[in-house]
C-alpha cells in the first residue's frame, strides 16, 4: 500500500476520495444478475472450485452470494454468526493512565460506539461466508465518517500473492493495489491456506448442491404420489369432442398422472416398490444435510436443529463460544491494525503504546450456583466484593433516593416468655438465684447456668482436696470422702437448667 502523508493536501484529498464506486458496464456494476447456483451441478460446482483455486473468484463469490438468498437454513445459521459478533459489547482499554491516554480511548471509544460503526462490523462479517470483506472507508479532515461496503466481486487477489487484495479493472484483472487507509479488509482464518479457500460457503457448498437435488426429487415426489390419480370414463358412442371435453375436464383438476379410458376398458395402477415411506426419505437426506451447514457454521446442531432445552440452549449460546471468541478476536485484530491505529496517529501522531478496541464475549454462568456457593461461604469467612456480586447478577447501584429492598426486621418479645420451655428456664432461673444467693459475693448473670456450676463446687472441691492432702491412708482418704458436705442439690439444679435450655434451643433432641 501507498503511505500517505497526514500532513500533505495530496493524501488528504486522497483519503477523501471515493475510490471503489460502481459503474453501469464492467466488473464493477451497480446491479447484477450473475447466477452460478442456476443449474448447479457436481460437474458445475468442481470448475468453480477449481477456478478459485487458481485465482478467479468471480464465480465462486457469486454462488456464495446466491446461497445466502436461496438456501434458508445456510442464510439463517450463517447470519446467526454474524449476529453474534454484531451483538457483542465494545469496549476500549487506555493504553495508560495518564491524561492523554484516556483522551485518545475516549475519542476512540466514541468512534466505535457511534452508528455508522455498526456499518463497519456488519461490513467485516460478511468475510466470513466468502472468505474476505472489504469496507471502504470515507474520511473528512482524518474523521471517518461512513463505512461502505463493497461487493467483493470488485476485488482480485495478486496473480503472484494469494493475500493481497487488488480493486478490480473493469475487464476484470487486477489493478492497482488498495490506496492505503481507504479500506479494512477482514480475511477470518478459519483455516490455513489462503483466504478464498477459507470460507464458509466453500465448506457448505456440496452440502448445498445435494440439497437442492434431495428438494427437486422431493417435490417430484409429492407431485406424482401426494395427488389422486383423475381417471375419466366415456360411453362407447362417446365422439372425439365429447373425449376432449372429458380430457380437458380432467386436465384441469391436476397435472399430469390424468387418464381417460372407455367404460368397457379397465386400468390397474401398481404402487411402485420403493414409493412406501418415500416421503421420509427425503425428508431424513434434507434435515442430515442441514446439520452438516449447522455444524460447519455455528460448530453444534442443538440450538439450530435438534431443539434444546433452556439449559443447554444457554450453554451453546447459538454459536459455540469458543468459535464466536475467535471471530471477535480476529475481528477486533483487523480493526486495531487497519482502522484505529491509522485513525490515532492522524489525529494524535504516532504513539508508543497505543489503546485496545475488543469486543467482550460473556461466559455463560450459572447465577442459582454462583448466588448458593458465595451464601455458604460468607459465613466461614470468605470475603466478596459486592460490586462483583452486581456486576454478574445485572444489579445496579442503587441511587441515594432508591427504596431498597431488605430483609424485614423482627422485634423480640420483651415481656413474658412466649414459648413453655422459654417461662419453664424462666421460673427455674428465678427459683435457683433464689436458692443460691448465700453462695456468691457477685450478681449472677450467666444464661446458661455454667457459672453458677462453678461458683458452687469450686469452694467445696478445693476444701475437699486439702483435706486430702493430709491423709496418710487410703482408708482414712476414703472415711474424708464419705464424711464431706457437698451441697449436691444446688449442682444438680444447675445442671437441670442447663438440660432444659438445650432442649428448648433445639441442641438436645429428646
Amino acid at each position: 500500500m501507498k503511505e500517505v502523508d497526514p500532513k500533505s493536501e495530496k493524501g488528504k484529498k486522497a483519503l477523501e476520495q471515493e475510490v471503489a464506486t460502481a459503474s453501469v458496464t464492467g466488473v464493477r456494476r451497480a446491479w447484477n444478475d450473475d447466477s452460478i447456483a442456476r443449474g448447479l451441478n457436481p460437474s458445475k460446482l468442481a470448475n468453480v472450485l477449481a477456478s478459485a483455486n487458481r485465482g478467479d473468484i468471480y464465480d465462486f463469490l457469486t454462488l456464495a452470494e446466491e446461497m445466502e438468498e436461496r438456501e434458508p437454513h445456510y442464510g439463517s445459521v450463517l447470519r446467526t454468526r454474524k449476529l453474534a459478533i454484531e451483538g457483542l459489547e465494545r469496549h476500549v482499554e487506555p493504553a495508560n493512565d495518564d491524561e492523554q491516554s484516556k483522551k485518545i480511548a475516549d475519542d476512540i471509544n466514541n468512534l466505535v460506539q457511534s452508528a455508522e460503526f455498526d456499518d463497519l462490523i456488519s461490513a467485516l462479517v460478511d468475510g466470513l461466508g466468502k472468505g474476505f470483506a472489504a469496507c471502504e472507508v470515507m474520511w473528512k479532515g482524518f474523521k471517518t465518517t461512513s463505512y461502505v461496503w463493497r461487493d467483493p466481486r470488485y476485488f482480485r487477489f495478486s496473480d503472484d500473492d494469494a493475500y493481497t487484495l487488488r480493486l478490480c479493472n473493469e475487464d476484470g484483472t487486477a489493478g492497482d493495489h488498495l490506496p492505503a487507509y481507504k479500506f479494512v479488509v477482514h480475511q477470518p482464518k478459519l483455516k490455513a491456506g489462503i483466504p478464498i479457500r477459507g470460507g464458509l460457503a466453500r465448506m457448505a457448498a456440496l452440502s448445498y448442491m445435494c440439497k437442492t437435488y434431495a428438494l427437486t426429487d422431493w417435490m417430484a415426489f409429492c407431485e406424482v404420489f401426494g395427488m389422486p390419480i383423475r381417471v375419466g370414463k366415456y360411453g362407447n358412442g362417446a365422439s372425439n369432442e365429447d373425449k376432449a371435453i372429458l380430457r380437458r375436464a380432467v386436465a384441469n383438476i391436476g397435472t399430469d398422472a390424468a387418464a381417460i379410458i372407455p367404460e368397457s376398458m379397465q386400468l390397474e395402477f401398481i404402487q411402485a416398490a420403493n414409493a412406501k415411506g418415500g416421503e421420509s426419505l427425503f425428508e431424513n437426506l434434507a434435515n442430515w444435510l442441514d446439520k452438516q451447514i449447522s455444524k460447519a457454521v455455528l460448530g453444534q446442531t442443538m440450538t439450530a436443529d435438534d431443539g434444546s432445552s433452556n439449559a443447554q440452549s444457554q450453554v451453546h449460546n447459538e454459536v459455540r463460544l469458543d468459535l464466536l471468541k475467535a471471530d471477535a478476536k480476529q475481528l477486533t485484530t483487523t480493526i486495531n491494525q487497519q482502522l484505529i491505529k491509522p485513525y490515532i496517529d492522524f489525529n494524535y501522531g504516532v504513539q508508543e503504546v497505543y489503546p485496545k478496541f475488543a469486543l467482550y464475549v460473556a461466559e455463560p454462568e450459572d447465577i442459582a450456583a454462583l448466588v448458593d456457593g458465595v451464601h455458604k461461604l460468607v459465613p466461614l469467612g470468605f470475603k466478596v466484593p459486592q460490586q462483583f456480586l452486581r456486576d454478574k447478577l445485572g444489579i445496579p447501584d442503587p441511587n441515594d433516593d432508591d427504596e431498597l429492598l431488605g430483609v424485614a426486621s423482627v422485634e423480640e418479645p420483651v415481656n413474658e416468655p412466649t414459648k413453655p420451655s422459654d417461662k419453664v428456664e424462666a421460673n427455674s432461673k428465678t427459683e435457683l438465684n433464689s436458692n443460691h444467693a448465700h453462695h456468691h459475693d457477685h450478681p449472677h448473670d450467666d444464661e446458661d447456668g455454667l457459672d453458677d456450676f462453678v461458683n458452687v463446687s469450686e469452694a467445696a472441691i478445693k476444701d475437699l482436696v486439702a483435706k486430702l492432702h493430709t491423709a496418710n491412708s487410703f482408708d482414712e482418704m476414703l472415711t474424708m470422702l464419705n464424711s464431706a458436705e457437698l451441697n449436691t442439690s444446688d449442682i444438680a439444679d444447675v445442671l437441670a437448667l442447663s438440660g432444659i435450655k438445650a432442649f428448648a434451643d433445639g441442641t438436645v433432641q429428646p
